[in-house]
């Protein structure tokens, strides 16, 4: 009110504090963060990053000046100490595709709704396709950010209302672009320009990333929360006490003022096309355990293990037969395919991993993945396994990606190792996360 008092008083007299139906919808829903987090297929040991932009010139998706912004196809800049830099959103989505192990983090992008209509979702789709390929999920304009943000670990965004919501329920922030100059520096968007730390290009994002969550301390944004409304968790019954005067009428007796809750979005696992580079390393073998971190590989990108320094026991390829680097069959080490085991068109599993080990000659392991948290997978000696993962505690399925217990699997039997020596279970260890996961012979109609 003092703000509006000092840049146009004359409204003053008209003007309502009402609170925020957006935030307060966010604030309710708050205690359903876990099942947001399975909706979105992070499992347990995974840090959920959402990436969002505002539109305009000067956003994270927008170009600042020479690069011709989200209006002219362009991409963003980063703002440090108040100097534009060099374009920061090509080499953001790339290192999100690339530098973060698949099965310890998980990317979501939430766009401003501008950016979708104004160039069109297949515009935009294809802006992203990269990093889609490599398991970015594009959040609906209108619906389900809101559930993203209550889900995050880290908002990597500017200077639009996502990332000071995601502040302001004391999610870690780090800003990839920030126009302090286009502000009032007054407002409180701007303090959090002033607050939250900024993305640096060439530096380690997943160092970024983990730093800004790690030295993230409770209630930070204490008082950016305190100016996200007037009112929390009361705008229904203000707002409609508000319009019920302007209509000169009673509010109903009895009958509460209530916001629609946050629905729960569907299931959206990970879903990577790319070629993938999985390095593996052998833990123990009694009982049997295998490391394994998988980076995506797309287009012409340098293979992340290439130069490694450390030694490790072996790093094979992944390709989902399904990808649009299709040579990559050819030579990848396991192939995999995500369907049904009742699918008429490729099922039952074992008649599948028949046919894509005959027809990929390079390929040691083929893996059919027909669950969350289970495959089928067929080695060149005739096997053919069922992986299952132990379900959690409280009766829940894992849900990391079944193609990672293929490929510590595949590790085990080039390490020189038989499949008898790694049944009936094996640990599959994803970062700091350890998954139990059942062996077990599947029988074929031949036998």
């Amino acid at each position: 009110m003092e703000r509006l008092r000092s840049s146009c008083p004359e409204v003053v007299p008209t003007a309502v504090l009402a609170g925020d139906p957006c935030f307060d919808r966010i604030l309710a829903a708050l205690p359903q963060r876990d099942r947001f987090r399975r909706a979105l297929g992070v499992g347990p040991g995974q840090r959920l990053i959402v990436v969002s932009s505002t539109w305009a010139t000067r956003s994270l998706f927008g170009g600042g000046g020479g690069g011709g912004g989200a209006e002219a196809g362009g991409t963003g800049r980063a703002v440090a100490g108040g100097a534009d830099t060099d374009d920061v959103l090509p080499w953001l989505l790339s290192r999100l595709a690339t530098e973060l192990p698949a099965d310890e983090y998980r990317s979501t992008a939430v766009l401003h709704p501008n950016i979708w209509h104004g160039h069109g979702p297949g515009q935009v789709r294809a802006w992203l396709d990269t990093a889609r390929r490599a398991g970015l999920e594009a959040i609906p304009p209108l619906e389900g950010w809101r559930q993203a943000l209550i889900a995050a670990d880290c908002v990597l965004g500017d200077h639009s209302s996502v990332a000071y919501y995601a502040a302001s329920i004391d999610r870690p922030v780090l800003l990839g672009a920030f126009p302090q100059k286009d502000l009032d520096p007054l407002s409180p968007v701007a303090a959090l320009g002033r607050t939250a730390p900024l993305l640096v290009r060439g530096e380690s994002l997943r160092a970024q990333i983990d730093r800004a969550i790690e030295c993230h301390e409770q209630n930070q944004y204490k008082e950016l929360a305190e100016q996200a409304s007037s009112s929390p968790g009361e705008s229904a019954s203000l707002l409609r006490r508000l319009f019920y005067d302007l209509m000169g009428i009673s509010e109903p007796e009895g009958r509460s003022a209530l916001l629609d809750p946050l629905p729960l979005p569907p299931y959206l696992p990970a879903r990577r096309t790319v070629p993938v580079r999985v390095l593996a390393q052998m833990v123990r073998t009694d009982p049997p355990e295998v490391g394994v971190v998988r980076r995506c590989v797309p287009g012409d990108e340098p293979d992340p293990y290439e130069n490694l320094t450390h030694e490790v026991d072996s790093v094979h390829t992944v390709v989902d037969e399904e990808t649009r680097e299709s040579g990559r069959l050819r030579i990848a080490d396991i192939v995999v395919r995500r369907a049904a085991d009742d699918d008429l068109r490729l099922g039952p599993a074992g008649a599948w991993t028949s046919e894509a080990l005959a027809w990929y000659p390079h390929c040691g392991l083929a893996a059919y993945i027909d669950g969350p948290d289970h495959c089928v997978v067929g080695t060149r000696a005739g096997d053919l396994v069922r992986l299952s993962a132990a379900k959690g505690p409280d009766g829940r399925p894992d849900l990391c990606d079944p193609a990672a217990y293929a490929s510590a699997l595949y590790a085990w039997i080039v390490s020189g190792r038989t499949l008898e020596q790694a049944a009936p279970e094996i640990t599959v260890r994803t970062g700091s996360t350890a998954h139990r996961v059942t062996i077990e012979r599947v029988k074929t109609p031949s036998a």
